[in-house]
């Protein structure tokens, strides 16, 4: 079970590590790494992984659902006790309900179950970036247009790829390959960059972020729990929705925090110091998934 977990975890932080190290001496453009990364690298893992016919989609509506209620839910758990403890809500709500699907989730996902839990981590991170790019620029702007969702390539690359899959279109194997390796670049960069950011940590607003590492993964954990009962989850499905749950805030959070001018100083402990709790709570959660859930198919 330990050799299980350090060889699902180790590659996270070793890769996570070498951003860290190499930023500290070369401190490299990680806005345009992260750029790239959004408009081309991970839009192809998406449309990819959603294109292959080999992945049948309509097995992974439960687990859409779930994702979604996962995120949502924890907004509304945690909005009452953000107001009881005087809290900005459009601060530290999207930390709380937004978590690192990308950065984090899918290559922890792909690590701990193999190669054929990819669909069921590209499922749970478009429906969190759906979201984000929805309600969560509504919460901090209401007034945010939809087209701004429509011309994300994230979103093109998903609907193109659910058009491909529900169709029952085949792509050919050199092109489905070469989208592939495109896309693979992603997930390595997602967590080289992360290991970047954590040397912004700051540690001024210590309080609010390891609050935020407690209930971040907690409300979300709290959420799934009916969630996989009630939809019958099991396999893949059940095991990347408990992994989807306990999730770090994104670091996303941090960027469009900074964007739209809403305490992205605050936004940035609430990110950093709840992915360094990750250490803690992602070995814990995977001892739990590894021993009850038996991850072998969905």
């Amino acid at each position: 079970m330990l050799a299980q977990i350090l060889s699902t975890l180790l590659p996270v932080f070793l890769i996570a590590g070498s951003g860290t190290l190499y930023g500290r001496y070369r401190r490299p453009d990680i806005q345009g790494l992260n750029t790239l990364n959004m408009e081309l690298f991970v839009p192809m893992l998406v449309f990819a992984a959603l294109a292959d016919r080999q992945a049948p989609l309509t097995d992974y509506a439960r687990l859409a659902l779930a994702a979604a209620v996962v995120v949502l839910g924890s907004g509304i758990l945690l909005w009452p006790l953000a107001r009881w403890l005087k809290l900005e809500v459009r601060t530290f709500l999207p930390p709380m309900m937004f978590n690192n699907a990308g950065n984090m989730g899918l290559p922890l996902i792909v690590l701990a179950f193999g190669e054929q839990a990819l669909p069921a981590a590209v499922v749970v991170f478009i429906v969190e970036m759906l979201l984000h790019f929805s309600v969560g620029l509504w919460i901090l702007s209401p007034h945010t247009p939809v087209w701004r969702l429509l011309r994300m390539p994230i979103v093109l690359a998903s609907l193109a790829g659910l058009g491909v899959n529900l169709s029952g279109m085949m792509l050919p194997d050199w092109l489905l390959e070469a989208l592939n390796l495109l896309g693979g670049v992603s997930i390595p960069l997602m967590l080289f960059a992360l290991g970047v950011r954590m040397l912004d940590i700051d540690f001024g607003h210590w309080r609010m972020g390891l609050l935020g590492a407690v209930l971040c993964p907690l409300s979300g954990l709290v959420v799934a729990a009916p969630m996989v009962a009630l939809l019958d989850l099991s396999g893949i499905t059940a095991a990347a929705l408990w992994v989807f749950a306990a999730l770090p805030p994104a670091v996303l959070n941090y960027l469009v925090a900074e964007q739209y001018r809403q305490q992205p100083h605050l936004v940035a402990s609430l990110v950093l110091i709840g992915n360094l709790g990750s250490l803690v709570v992602m070995p814990l959660l995977l001892w739990v998934v590894f021993e009850h859930v038996r991850p072998m198919a969905s």
